[in-house]
Order: C-alpha cells, then structure tokens, then sequence
C-alpha cells in the first residue's frame, strides 16, 4: 500500500465518521497539526505504529486498511507449567514455560489478543463448576488486567496462589468469587490481576 493510498483512505475515514484531521491528532496525543501535515505533505513519512493502531481502532477498520502489513501463520501463545486453580489456590514458584500453543489469527484477532499478550494455563478443581472443569485450558489475555463493575473471569494472584476466579471492580476494590456454591474459601489478602480469561479449551477424555 503507498503513502498515498494511505493518506487518502485517513481522509475518506475522517470524512465518514464526521471528524475533523485535528480532532484526530488530538486522540492521538499530537499537536492539531500532525494529521493534516501527514496527510497533504506527507510528514511523517510513515505513521507511527500506535498511532496506526489507534487510528484503525477508531474507525474499525484493520490496521492494514492504514498500511499494517498483513500477518501471516498462527499466533503462537506460551503455555505455562502452572494451573490456575479452581479449588482453594496452586501455590507456584513462578512461571515455566512448557512450550507453545497456536491459536487461529483471525480467532486472536476477534478475541483482542496481539502478539505476546496471551498465555495458555491449565484449569485445576471444580470451584468454577459446571463452567470450568479440571483439565481445561484457558486463553489469558495478560494486556487486560482492569476488571470492570460487570465483572469476568479473571486469572489473579493472592498470595502465592494462583487462582481463576469471577472478579468485579467496585467502591472498596475488587472482589473475587466461585461459580460453585460448594466451593471452599478464597485466601485472604490484596487481589493481583495476571489476566482476564477470553477462551476455553476443553480437553478430550
């Protein structure tokens, strides 16, 4: 794609969504001139590549509508030698990687994963039951850490214990919970987020 194929498909998009080349360059954190320099100079030669993302999240549209190249192959994930407990807590040491998962890039794509964002992490208990059972696998999205008043799932840490859980953000912080009414006690201490769950993966018998 050339520099200015790329300049007019910004102004196309500007012009569709209603927009103005300095609301823009406002987004993105730059002086009101930037956009408008780029677009009928051609300064910066090339876009910056936050500002292409962000630029692209904007209107929806695929980076390479705004010069990305195209990715190609799956997207690899790490997988950890750890379980994320759904019983009372995996107590780990740290984070061994075991090797490598692939996961569709298009399916990475709809999920929100980029490239080196993801892990995958074995589910251990049935505190999560009939949700999660022991043995499946679990999509973690590291780059998401903010749980919302909504709530999701959520690998976190207390302590030492590695747990997935349902957790929600409210006035006094954030709170963690079981789908399993049976389910023993979480330990006591401050919340750490590792990441929210985005897709599960269950094993065959």
């Amino acid at each position: 794609m050339t520099g200015s194929e790329i300049r007019t498909a910004i102004q196309a998009l500007a012009a569709q969504a209603g927009v103005s080349l300095a609301a823009l360059s406002r987004m993105l954190g730059r002086n009101e001139a930037y956009l408008q320099q780029f677009v009928q100079r051609g300064t910066p030669r090339v876009l910056a590549e936050g500002d292409r993302r962000q630029l692209a999240e904007f209107f929806g549209v695929p980076e390479t509508r705004l010069g990305a190249l195209p990715e190609a192959g799956p997207m690899l994930m790490r997988r950890l030698a750890v379980a994320a407990s759904a019983g009372p807590g995996a107590t780990v040491d740290g984070e061994v990687m075991l090797g490598v998962e692939a996961i569709d890039r298009q399916l990475a794509r709809r999920l929100g994963l980029r490239d080196g964002s993801a892990s995958v992490i074995r589910v251990r208990g049935d505190s999560m039951a009939p949700g999660l059972l022991d043995g499946d696998h679990l999509v973690v999205d590291q780059d998401d850490v903010r749980p919302t008043a909504r709530g999701g799932l959520y690998v976190i840490r207390i302590g030492d214990a590695l747990l997935v859980k349902r957790v929600r953000a409210g006035a006094q912080g954030l709170t963690a919970s079981s789908d399993n009414p049976a389910a023993p006690p979480l330990p006591d201490g401050p919340i750490a987020v590792i990441g929210r769950v985005v897709w599960q993966m269950r094993m065959p018998n």
